[in-house]
Formats: structure tokens, C-alpha cells, sequence
């Protein structure tokens, strides 16, 4: 029983100190975008680079040698999983420059590349595998949803297109380059042109009107499991008449 307590004390200090660690790589990354302090303390970030990408590769090997040993399941269960795959992805792009010779525009990619670290918070933070299940949970609504935004677009952009083409044929030339508008329009964030013939200002106008609905569709879907799984949890913890605090029942 002790053990079990020990070992559940140090597996909570070591989710705290890696979801700590990339909170700070993540804050490093957006400091160092600032010219001034990437030069003043070009030292003090690559020790904390350094730092985290060691504390990173330990944890993914780690993490193979415990997928190996555990019973049905292999080291590919986790490398080839969601979470296996981000964790190469947040210290691959250190490793890639030391074994292949790059040039300037490829490594800022990679660096770039070191943003996915943030993802790795989902492993840790409870907010984050809400969400995750939420979004699993309303995968088939959220997927008709996009089949019904992909028909919107479509149909949009190939209406102004023919609306406009000849009052404007350099910025409505062909199908695709309406595109950008419908999406501007449908998302309701606004299109760097605009429809200057009667039938094109009414189609704008019809297509905001729609844009709306269009945003608020996954918006209330996504509300909705929300609410539904937050009243579920209250629904599954009982409070403690002592200490007033509220756990999960087994």
C-alpha cells in the first residue's frame, strides 16, 4: 500500500514537471520570436531547449520499453498511436540537423515544428481529454457538418463566379479563385472583394445570411456535449459530508 502511494506521488510529480516543462517550452518559443531577446538570451534558451529535448527523449523511449513489456501490445502500439507520433514530432527537430545538413528555410521549419509540443499538454491536462472525448463523441455530427459546409462552398462560389465574372473577371476569374470569398463570406470574417452586380450583392447578402448558421452549427454541437458531459460527471460524484470536496464514484 505504501508502494502503491509512492509510486502514484512520483507519477503525479513528473506529469507536473513535463506539463510544466512544455508550458515553458511554448513560452520560449514565443519569446524568441522577439529579435532583442532571441540575441540577449540566445544562451538561456538553448539550455532549456537542450533541457527539454533530453527530458522528451527520455520520456518517449520510456514509454516504448513500457508499452513492450505490457501484455498484448508492443512498442509499434504506442510509436505508431497519436500520442507516440507527437512525441517524435517535439524532438525530431533537433535530431533531423545533426544527421542531415540543412539549409536555412528547412530549419526554420523545423523549429517551427517545435509548436507541436503544446499537443503533448493533452496527455496531461483533464481540460484537454474533454475536449479530445467530446470531439470523438460528435465525430459523425461534426463530419455532416463539413460535408454540408464542403456543398456550401461549392455551390457558392461556382453562383458568384458566374454572377460576377464578367463585371470583375480579374478577381472572380475562375471558380477556384471565388473560393476564397465564399470561405470569407460563409465563415462571416469578410472577403478582401466584393460583388458589384445585383445578383452578386444579393447572393452576398444571402450567403452571410446562411454564413450564420453555418458557424453556429458546430459551435451548438460541440455546446451541447459539453453541457451534456459536464452534468454527466456532477451526476457520477458523490460529496464527502466531512470535507465537502466531491470524488468520483467507483
Amino acid at each position: 500500500m505504501l508502494e502503491d502511494m509512492r509510486y502514484k506521488k512520483l507519477n503525479i510529480f513528473l506529469e507536473k514537471f513535463i506539463y510544466s516543462l512544455i508550458v515553458l517550452n511554448v513560452v520560449c518559443l514565443i519569446l524568441e520570436s522577439f529579435k532583442v531577446l532571441r540575441i540577449d538570451h540566445q544562451n538561456l534558451f538553448e539550455t532549456i531547449e537542450i533541457f527539454s529535448i533530453g527530458v522528451f527523449t527520455v520520456e518517449f523511449f520510456v514509454r516504448l520499453i513500457i508499452a513492450e513489456k505490457q501484455e498484448n501490445k508492443s512498442w509499434r502500439t504506442y510509436f505508431f498511436s497519436g500520442y507516440g507520433l507527437l512525441d517524435l514530432l517535439s524532438i525530431l527537430p533537433f535530431y533531423l540537423p545533426l544527421i542531415f545538413p540543412f539549409d536555412l528555410r528547412m530549419l526554420r521549419v523545423l523549429r517551427l515544428l517545435r509548436i507541436v509540443r503544446i499537443f503533448k499538454l493533452g496527455r496531461y491536462s483533464k481540460s484537454f481529454k474533454t475536449i479530445n472525448l467530446i470531439l470523438k463523441e460528435t465525430k459523425p455530427e461534426l463530419l455532416i457538418t463539413a460535408f454540408i459546409a464542403f456543398i456550401l462552398i461549392i455551390l457558392s462560389s461556382t453562383f458568384i463566379f458566374y454572377a460576377e465574372n464578367e463585371a470583375q473577371p480579374d478577381k472572380f476569374s475562375s471558380i477556384i479563385e471565388a473560393l476564397w470569398w465564399s470561405l470569407g463570406t460563409l465563415t462571416t470574417v469578410g472577403a478582401d472583394v466584393s460583388p458589384i452586380t445585383p445578383l452578386g450583392k444579393f447572393l452576398s447578402a444571402l450567403i452571410g445570411v446562411i454564413g450564420i448558421g453555418f458557424v453556429a452549427l458546430p459551435t451548438g454541437i460541440i455546446s451541447s456535449a459539453l453541457i451534456d458531459k459536464v452534468k454527466q460527471d456532477r451526476e457520477n460524484c458523490h460529496e464527502c459530508p466531512h470535507c465537502g470536496l466531491r470524488a468520483k464514484e467507483d
